[in-house]
């Protein structure tokens, strides 16, 4: 792989912040940091903490692309040395397009998933996607392909060089980053697979909810192109969102039940009673509360 200089960019290190999203009733503030291009071997607790150090606080939830976890593990394969067989290419023929990348509709990458899962379990898969695509469904697929086949990144139109002539795998081992990134700069640490129809944790501390980071996740802060933003931090704000129930109950008046309306002030409504009804105005609280009327 051709090296690519890191020597300082403005740019590098920069907190981009996005729309605040509310989660579990808390609303966290979000942002995406702009690095460098990760290489092979790179320690990430290393090469990050320039970008991290002294701004993260110990309730944040750093955020890592899969991608970048993987490159630093070695798992990019150049796309000209994999040579797919004839299985690869039928397959990958009948694949869907995703809309941002050809994935495994790339007769390479689907070689590459048959390496990762065995021919048999993609065979299986396969047969899910067709049977999906005459009961209307989706998804079955990768239900059966798991995870780490969903996770590969084959070279799209946006992807920067020189990963664009590269096939990106799934992290191997993506706990053991969490752990020395955690040790590091002392926050909760999560990888996800995050992309513009999905998003899915691979890895998190243990003390992290992983629906929670989905949810946060789920519009691809990120981004799916040449953004250089492979990393982002979740910051929990100290204001807590709280929800009423409408109409709100309230005790009876002298003058009926007190309603909100919406679109109006507060309108009080005297409603006649049912005559049918027995009515003890005076274990009511008002013995002259015979009957409302509008």
């Amino acid at each position: 792989m051709q090296q690519q200089s890191k020597a300082p960019n403005d740019e590098y290190g920069r907190w981009i912040e996005k729309p605040v999203r509310e989660g579990q009733g808390r609303l966290y503030r979000r942002y995406v940091v702009k690095t460098h291009l990760v290489r092979p071997g790179e320690r990430l607790d290393k090469t990050l903490a320039p970008y991290l150090a002294d701004q993260l606080q110990s309730q944040d939830i750093l955020v890592l692309g899969e991608k970048i976890v993987a490159i630093s593990e070695g798992r990019a394969v150049l796309l000209s040395a994999v040579k797919p067989r004839r299985l690869a290419q039928m397959l990958s023929r009948h694949v869907r397009p995703l809309g941002y990348g050809l994935g495994l509709r790339r007769p390479e990458t689907m070689e590459m998933a048959m390496r990762e899962a065995g021919s048999l379990r993609i065979i299986m898969a396969a047969a899910a996607g067709a049977l999906d695509r005459l009961t209307g469904r989706s998804g079955n697929f990768y239900r059966v392909a798991g995870r780490r086949v969903a996770a590969i990144d084959g070279p799209g139109p946006t992807t920067i060089p020189p990963y664009n002539q590269y096939i990106v795998l799934a992290p191997a081992h993506p706990e053991w980053v969490i752990q020395a990134l955690h040790r590091r700069f002392g926050c909760h640490v999560a990888v996800v697979d995050v992309n513009d129809v999905g998003s899915e944790v691979l890895a998190a501390s243990s003390e992290i909810d992983r629906r929670l980071v989905q949810h946060l996740m789920r519009d691809n802060p990120m981004g799916q192109g040449a953004q250089g933003t492979p990393v982002a931090v979740l910051r929990p704000s100290a204001e807590v969102t709280r929800s009423e129930a409408w109409p709100k109950r309230m005790a009876p008046l002298p003058a009926g039940w007190v309603m909100p309306l919406a679109g109006s002030a507060d309108v009080a409504l005297r409603i006649a009673r049912d005559p049918e009804a027995e009515w003890d105005g005076a274990a009511h609280g008002d013995p002259e509360m015979d009957s409302v009327d509008l």
